[in-house]
């Protein structure tokens, strides 16, 4: 593992946290919505912003 900075590490932490709320964001809103199309992309970008934050999460490791 590379050894992180202090600032670094406080830099993935806030990436890592909006990730998790764009996620929940997309999540939210496909809920809401009755377009089957729509309600696919929203889940899409959500599974997509769940990968960023999985692949982000490996740096801490």
């Amino acid at each position: 593992m590379t050894n992180l900075t202090t600032k670094e590490l406080t830099a993935l932490d806030d990436q890592i946290k909006t990730e998790q709320v764009l996620v929940k964001k997309y999540k939210a809103m496909a809920c809401l919505c009755s377009d089957a199309k729509i309600q696919g992309d929203l889940n899409s970008m959500a599974d997509k912003h769940q990968q960023h934050c999985n692949t982000l999460m490996t740096f801490l490791q």
